[in-house]
């Protein structure tokens, strides 16, 4: 069992950035793929980020290549989404999600197993 916790969301203005953290409890940090995704009302949650078990690959939805970078602390158990150059249509609850089966998920949110209750992120313009 893996309990996830996001933090750091809030409200922002176009062009700021935002960190958000999720801190993992329970089993084993290490053995997991880890990502973050988002909804917004009457849509399907996004994939936006993942890392690797390992953390050494990384991959990102396009739209937001260049302005987020996910990355993980093994010794504090968290993985961070950095979000630089927010647009309004960032907005949406951001979720923390882990894989114990792939070592590097495609994006699909079926592929993982635990999920955080979620932080919401508003971009104003």
């Amino acid at each position: 069992q893996v309990l996830l916790a996001e933090s750091g969301g809030g409200v922002v203005q176009a062009g700021d950035s935002l960190r958000l953290s999720c801190a993992a409890s329970g089993r084993v940090f290490t053995k997991y793929a880890m990502a973050w995704f988002r909804q917004t009302p009457g849509k399907q949650r996004e994939f936006v980020a993942i890392i690797s078990w390992s953390g050494g690959v990384t991959s990102y939805t396009d739209s937001v290549k260049g302005r987020f970078t996910i990355s993980r602390d093994y010794a504090k158990n968290t993985v961070d989404l950095q979000m630089n150059s927010l647009k309004p249509e960032d907005t949406g609850v951001y979720y923390c999600a882990a894989d114990s089966v792939h070592a590097l998920p495609s994006g699909s949110s079926e592929e993982f197993d635990y999920w955080g209750q979620g932080t919401q992120v508003t971009v104003s313009s």
